[in-house]
């Protein structure tokens, strides 16, 4: 899978993408990142990629023609989506990583910066994504995190593909809780089904667990599940 991100500021990938999974999966080729900077592409001899607004207003704007320039510079493959980050966007969730994970071959991620981009670059554009209802200072955070959701769920990121399975979201509850060593620790025990061997009972108390937890954290997961499910 190839992801082409157009940023201002390649440098910031760096370290997150010579780390840990992201780093094995690339080294595999289970994904490709192609870093793209869009001042690369400016014809004035300042390079510039912003400038003020029409009309006035605070900050400035990304210019549309290093964008443009930039994308049109990139092969097309198959299956692709243009994607602008954006707080007016779609919001990221797990069903939508997925989607991007399975049904796309290429995903080229427009990062913003200022005040937005020309609002002619959504000409190029074919989805908007946010992570949620806020504001940051730059589109490549929001990028980071579409690139590591999307690739950890590509085969061969994760060393044991069932986890992916019973994780939040994958059912629309949310996840169990987990412990590992030591049983007891500052007077605070490892609930003793855990402890108990029986796998049977261990996965009817995880259920559970994920049930009562869904209710008390995210009441909107809940509900969605008990009309997918009838609570079963």
């Amino acid at each position: 899978m190839r992801f082409d991100v157009i940023t201002l500021f390649p440098d910031f990938f760096a370290s997150p993408l010579s780390s840990g999974l992201l780093r094995k999966a690339l080294e595999k080729q289970i994904a490709q990142v192609n870093l793209v900077n869009p001042r690369d592409f400016a014809t004035d001899k300042h390079r510039r990629v912003d400038d003020e607004p029409y009309g006035g207003g605070v900050g400035m704007l990304m210019k549309p023609e290093p964008i443009f320039a930039a994308i049109e510079s990139l092969p097309v493959l198959p299956k692709r989506d243009v994607i602008l980050m954006t707080p007016q966007g779609q919001t990221l969730n797990q069903g939508l990583l997925k989607e991007f994970a399975t049904d796309y071959d290429q995903l080229v991620v427009i990062c913003g910066h200022y005040e937005g981009v020309d609002e002619r670059v959504l000409d190029l554009v074919t989805r908007e994504v946010s992570l949620g209802d806020f504001v940051l200072t730059c589109g490549e955070i929001p990028a980071l995190a579409l690139i590591n959701g999307v690739v950890r769920l590509r085969p061969g990121t994760v060393g044991k593909e069932e986890s992916l399975k019973a994780e939040s979201f994958e059912a629309t509850l949310l996840d169990y809780p987990q412990y590992t060593r030591p049983p007891e620790f500052r007077g605070l025990r490892v609930p003793d089904v855990l402890l108990s061997g029986n796998h049977g009972e261990i996965a009817r108390w995880r259920f559970q667990q994920q049930i009562e937890r869904t209710k008390a954290r995210r009441p909107d997961l809940y509900e969605k599940w008990l009309r997918e499910t009838g609570g079963e």
